[in-house]
């Protein structure tokens, strides 16, 4: 079957039925549907969404978390030849009425009662906005179950109706607009069509081989990130069982889900890194010397797998049966492969995962191009640790003579929704996406993602500094969970460090200092010192022009919350040098 549109791809999925297939894990239980299950849901609901009005290139807003609905609504909603807007959990009643209104979505599908509770706050300022329907909860006056519009849609020919409808979609016909993080103004709407989502999905699945038969697949990540959106589709693809399960319950849900495959952004790679380290070094002496004699062994043997051979010798085998099991038990047990995108994965950590047995692959993409560019495989020598792997088979790429990265493909989006303006400007004359991201390519193909071209700091010297390198090498250190360098058009860099409170705290406790909270421990004499440390072991490996001259420790971290991280834990830097504007210029008066 030729796969034109994600109607194609889902449908390879329902060819082989399970009796469990789709798995919701939360805290507390779980919820299975069958293969046949999903489905009638979904053709009943699309149905249902017919009665309400939608129809053809309407816009339909979801604010789910992960869960087997999240899929439902997709699919229902686009076989129409519908458009979704998917949007985070995490966003404000006024960020929301801002991508309400630039979509003109018509009906919106929200998780329950607290996040409906959003649109009923806007619905005044979004006049497009005709239908409210809710998943879970009480609902308020005019507001629809999700059950009752499935419901309304029950019917014999519901499901042959729907593959009917799925025919007529057309591979050029906008699939979803994705509203990128926002992390310099206000959020544009990426356009993408079927076309661009199948053909990411298709070469990317070569990469990242998953086994229908013998993995289980786990979808974390916020579906509305397009990342995890690509990665669900791949999954649909090859047909694997999966399970949902909400960001804020991974890491205690994981033992129980016991997935072999899953994809994240970097952030979560660290805390996994950060835990592990922070465990050993509490534990008594003997205890580390055995997990950094194990870890050592690991560090020998990945590279032999990552060439397609399988670790051998007395030393590794009893590293992995005494310890490194024992390590990967926290994760489930289970877990072979996981995908990093989204941000770049510090090499370190990299190296972390491949020597405690965990095969990671790091990847790079956009949203502007659904998202995969370039990405690591499985194949033998087709890893290669601190690059993002090499382009995907349907993807051209070049640098240009600043050093940007630009690509063209048929995974390149189509253009930022209403902004024909703006769209012109990301691309060249040759047709080719300008990524804004400074890269490397080998002689090999393997491509080298050394920073964002607007994050470069030039100094007051006129020098180049690339701050992401630097500022991986500082959070090499337990104790701090991120770094934001500053310094363009300034004499020397400064760094605003955010603490990583649980780590820290443990170890002022050990050295039986007082102060209750982050910001009391943070002007310590001995905590600045610490910090002091990690700077000064950073310097040493860098050129005098890139050296720190100074830092200061936030008195918290940096978080979705405070508006300083994006939904997909990027930093925000212009938003973080705004808010601590004044501790910056203390730094470069003294």
């Amino acid at each position: 079957m030729t796969v034109k549109n994600v109607l194609d791809i889902y449908r390879l999925e329902t060819e082989k039925p399970r009796k469990e297939h789709y798995f919701h894990y939360f805290p507390g239980g779980k919820r299975v549907f069958s293969t046949e299950e999903f489905f009638e849901r979904t053709s009943f609901l699309s149905v249902g969404l017919e009665k309400l009005g939608l129809k053809r290139g309407d816009r339909l807003m979801m604010l789910l978390d992960n869960r087997p609905e999240w899929h439902i609504v997709d699919l229902a909603t686009v076989v129409h030849g519908a458009i979704d807007v998917p949007i985070y959990g995490t966003l404000t009643p006024e960020q929301i009425a801002y991508q309400a209104q630039d979509s003109g979505a018509k009906i919106v599908v929200a998780e329950n009662a607290e996040q409906m509770a959003k649109f009923l706050e806007i619905k005044d300022q979004c006049p497009n906005l005709e239908t409210l329907i809710q998943i879970e909860g009480a609902t308020a006056e005019g507001v629809l179950t999700l059950d009752a519009v499935i419901d309304s849609g029950d019917s014999d020919e519901a499901g042959d109706l729907f593959w009917e409808r799925a025919k007529l979609v057309k591979p050029e016909d906008t699939l979803t607009l994705i509203y990128t993080s926002g992390t310099t103004g206000n959020p544009k709407g990426v356009e993408l069509t079927h076309e661009n989502l199948v053909q990411n999905v298709i070469p990317a699945a070569t990469r990242a081989v998953i086994e229908s038969d013998d993995d289980f697949a786990l979808e974390f990540l916020p579906l509305c990130h397009v990342l995890e959106r690509m990665v669900g589709y791949l999954y649909m693809y090859v047909a694997v069982p999966k399970a949902y399960c909400s960001v804020h319950h991974v890491a205690d849900l994981l033992p129980e889900i016991k997935p072999t495959v899953f994809t994240s952004v970097p952030r979560l790679f660290e805390k996994i890194h950060d835990k592990i380290q922070g465990k050993v070094a509490a534990a008594p002496a003997i205890r580390q010397a055995l997990f950094k004699w194990a870890l050592k062994q690991g560090k020998k043997a990945y590279p032999e797998r990552l060439a397609g051979r399988e670790p051998q010798g007395l030393a590794f085998k009893l590293a992995e049966k005494l310890v490194l099991s024992k390590v990967r038990e926290g994760l489930g047990g289970r877990v072979r492969l996981c995908v990093s995108g989204g941000a770049p994965l510090p090499q370190f950590v990299g190296e972390f995962l491949h020597s405690i047995g965990i095969w990671v692959i790091e990847g790079y993409g956009l949203t502007e191009t659904s998202p995969v560019i370039a990405v690591n495989g499985t194949s033998a020598n087709m890893t290669r640790l601190g690059t993002v792997g090499k382009v995907i088979d349907n993807v051209e790429a070049k640098v240009a003579a600043d050093g940007e990265l630009c690509v063209r493909g048929p995974s390149v989006m189509t253009g930022y929704w209403n902004l024909p303006d703006k769209t012109a400007e990301v691309f060249d004359e040759d047709g080719f996406f300008l990524t804004g991201d400074i890269a490397e390519i080998d002689d090999d193909g393997f491509i080298r993602i050394t920073d964002r071209k607007k994050d470069l700091i030039v100094n007051a010297g006129g020098k180049n500094i690339a701050p992401q390198p630097i500022e991986n090498e500082i959070k090499q250190s337990i104790f701090v969970d991120n770094v934001v360098l500053i310094g363009d058009k300034k004499p020397f860099i400064v760094a605003l460090i955010s603490p990583n409170e649980e780590e820290l705290a443990v170890w002022a406790k050990e050295k039986g200092l007082q102060g209750e909270t982050t910001e009391e421990l943070s002007k310590l004499p001995e905590v600045v010192a610490l910090f002091e440390g990690v700077i000064s072991k950073t310097n040493e490996s860098l050129a005098r022009f890139e050296q720190i001259g100074k830092f200061a420790v936030l008195p918290l971290m940096l978080s979705i919350e405070s508006g300083h991280l994006t939904p997909t834990m990027k930093v925000k830097r212009r938003v973080v040098e705004q808010d601590h504007q004044e501790l910056i210029d203390g730094m470069y008066q003294k």
